[in-house]
């Protein structure tokens, strides 16, 4: 059983590379972005809760984050192990977590502040069915077009460069001791993030010591 935890700032890839290796090795992918998006889609008061939080540019409080993870983990549908997107929050969270889970890798995926604003502003969502589209990696074939319901492609509300700076800011104020924790545990894989996907995934699954093999 393999349990590793994501971490990396906001349009790090992080989210892709988690379900990259949660399909590859069969993990359960426990992103908390994911679960909000979905109380928001299934209109439920948590749902109504996080979308007036991140419609104003706040970020979800950390002890509404650690009630939907824990929650989330002792589903115990994990038969193969997980890998946890957007949790630990903060240092109490971390030495939670590291007591109650036997934790096998913290992979650290680092992109320069400049690059990821750079690629969060340029994130389009469709407005009618959902989809995500970036116009620097994953363009649609028609300008402000979704490809697959034709719906109008639009910016998130909280994709704006004053929110982007003040949620980077966040982050290493409140990860910093978290990733110091982490590496006095000698947990810590660093990853360069601002290659290709490939080559993230690559180097990795290469960190991990589970490289794809070749026919």
């Amino acid at each position: 059983m393999r349990k590793y935890i994501v971490m990396g700032v906001q349009g790090s890839g992080k989210g892709t590379q988690a379900k990259m290796l949660a399909r590859e090795l069969d993990l359960v992918h426990i992103s908390v972005g994911d679960i909000f998006r979905w109380h928001i889609q299934s209109h439920t008061k948590l749902g109504a809760r996080v979308k007036r939080m991140t419609d104003a540019g706040r970020l979800v409080p950390d002890d509404i984050v650690e009630e939907v993870v824990r929650a989330r983990l002792e589903e115990h549908d994990w038969n193969y192990g997980f890998i946890l997107d957007g949790f630990p929050r903060n240092e109490v969270q971390a030495r939670f977590f590291l007591e109650s889970y036997d934790i096998d890798a913290v992979i650290l995926i680092e992109v320069p502040d400049a690059l990821v604003m750079e690629r969060i502003l340029s994130r389009r969502l469709c407005s009618k069915c959902g989809l995500d589209y970036n116009l620097i990696y994953h363009r649609p074939a028609a300008l402000d077009t979704c490809d697959v319901c034709h719906g109008h492609l639009v910016a998130r509300p909280d994709d704006t460069f004053e929110v982007l700076r003040e949620r980077l800011d966040d982050y290493h104020q409140k990860t910093q001791p978290i990733i110091e924790l982490f590496r006095r545990k000698e947990l810590v894989v660093e990853i360069d993030g601002t290659v290709s996907v490939t080559d993230v995934h690559q180097a990795i699954r290469r960190r991990l010591g589970v490289e794809l093999t070749t026919s």
